[in-house]
């Protein structure tokens, strides 16, 4: 049965007005399991109405009161946590422990957001001039937005959302139209918690919801994850409206494989990086960069055994390494980027066209792929592929190595394996990415740290989550107070300063 979705607003569901739905599939069958309605601008608008009454009680809110309410959506996720995770991979195709592992990543950010009572502490400066004391507050936005993608329907969600409500805003989700199902969950767990009805609010849409959203003055803010295309388009047009964007896009992850590199430790680690999830995280490990002719032949030879041991199979089965892709629309690009491999003339090892579960025909499944002899000159190389795909391009010597990931458009993260802790330090210091991993495949930071890329993977001066999230969600206010003694000075025509 096909159930029919909703949107969540006021603190309840709302189905669709427009008329509009998408389809909303199990990867892991292929066959359509919701229909998800496509939110008209009027349908926005209204959201947005409700958000921008709802945040004036829930900013007048203390911050430790508001961190009470996160404190019990906590307690709620981790109750619900398995019921979670499963709707979460029928939907996406990822399997279940890595569904848990997405929203866990997710409640690390909102367990680091309970700490708004010290992170929107001011600055104070007594006696700063005679009788002149200055200090400055953190104040919320106002009503801000989240624009969220397909592959972490929870965990960026609430990267976005924890320190948005925790500062004082009230925050609209519109999530991927293809598995909505847990950000609307997450909008039951927040009124379950106490959270002020309007303050959170999950609208399912497309462009059009997107649109209404960057156009509307009452929306002050936007956080975007997605195509590098789409965050850039949506970073000008809020700029231009005058409102703050944060907004990160594609990646091309390197990682590089130093003589002195444990190469059963690489290889596992590659494998893991470069195939879980089905390879549809934007930290995903793409490009194998082995240093020396020696070290790249034995690593292929440790990657092709270990690859055709892989397991390939539905999401909720627990012998999957990994499950399916989202769509098929996503098994068709990759399967034409494999082509587009083939066709440029790179060595192709293993190859995971046409790949079928069986019990699972119809499911959008695609082998680990994996290629050699990959030069920076290919399509290959230089696109995001967002699939089961791993890269070798060999490097003659560290330096050009490093120039690698350096001169890449992408600049999101990049790893490097090595004993020895020169290069390691010199490689962090030099190389021209946001993130970077010793010995670690994928180098997401912890909560109390921040998340960004550079180049085309990054588009804004604050990264998500850590302490530039509440930087990003609160604007400052800068008060100068004096307290007169009473006694006449008369008018003064200069600047004033500080004695």
């Amino acid at each position: 049965m096909v159930r029919e979705l909703t949107h969540f607003v006021g603190g309840k569901h709302i189905e669709g007005t427009s008329g509009r739905f998408s389809d909303v599939f199990d990867p892991s069958t292929g066959a359509v399991q919701a229909r998800v309605p496509l939110a008209s601008r009027a349908e926005v608008e209204a959201v947005i109405a409700n958000a921008e009454i709802a945040q004036v009680e829930w900013a007048a809110w203390n911050p430790q009161r508001r961190a009470r309410v996160l404190l019990r959506f906590l307690a709620l996720v981790e109750r619900d946590m398995d019921s979670l995770a499963r709707l979460l991979s029928s939907e996406h195709g990822k399997t279940f422990e890595d569904a848990k592992g997405d929203i866990q990543r997710g409640v690390e950010v909102v367990e680091f957001a309970v700490g708004a009572p010290h992170l929107l502490k001011g600055d104070y400066t007594t006696g700063a001039g005679t009788g002149i004391d200055v200090y400055s507050m953190r104040q919320p936005l106002g009503v801000v937005a989240g624009i969220t993608p397909f592959n972490f329907p929870a965990m960026i969600p609430l990267w976005k959302a924890g320190p948005a409500l925790a500062a004082g805003n009230a925050f609209i989700l519109k999530p991927s139209e293809r598995d909505p199902s847990v950000p609307l969950a997450l909008g039951e767990l927040f009124i379950e918690a106490g959270l002020p009805a309007g303050v959170f609010n999950v609208v399912n849409g497309d462009k059009e919801a997107v649109d209404t959203l960057l156009h509307d003055d009452r929306v002050k803010a936007i956080g975007f994850v997605g195509s590098t295309p789409i965050a850039q388009y949506i970073y000008e047009t809020a700029a231009a409206q005058g409102k703050r964007a944060q907004c990160f896009g594609g990646a091309k992850n390197h990682m590089i494989i130093m003589p002195d590199a444990d190469l059963d430790q690489v290889a596992d680690a590659l494998i893991g990086a470069g195939y879980g999830s089905a390879g549809e995280r934007c930290m995903a490990i793409s490009v194998a960069v082995p240093v020396g002719a020696a070290t790249a032949d034995a690593l292929v030879a440790k990657l092709v055994e270990r690859v055709s041991s892989l397991t390939v199979g539905p999401a909720l089965d627990p012998n999957s390494d990994y499950g399916p892709l989202v769509s098929e629309a996503a098994v068709a690009k990759v399967s034409e980027y494999i082509q587009i491999g083939i066709d440029e003339g790179a060595e192709l090892l293993a190859d995971g066209r046409g790949f079928v579960v069986d019990g699972f025909e119809n499911g959008f499944y695609l082998g680990p792929t994996l290629f050699d002899h990959v030069t920076p000159s290919m399509r290959i190389y230089l696109e995001e592929i967002f699939g089961p795909v791993l890269i070798v391009t060999r490097a003659d010597d560290y330096e050009a190595a490093l120039r690698l990931p350096s001169e890449h458009m992408y600049g999101n993260g990049v790893s490097i394996f090595t004993r020895d802790g020169d290069t390691a330090r010199d490689f962090t210091a030099r190389v021209n990415t946001g993130m970077v991993g010793v010995n670690v495949p994928i180098p997401v930071p912890i909560a109390y740290h921040s998340f960004g890329g550079w180049k085309k993977s990054g588009f804004g001066d604050l990264n998500q989550f850590g302490t530039d999230s509440f930087k990003f969600y609160t604007k400052t206010k800068t008060v100068t107070s004096r307290w007169p003694s009473g006694t006449k000075e008369g008018a003064s025509f200069v600047m004033p300063q500080m004695h």
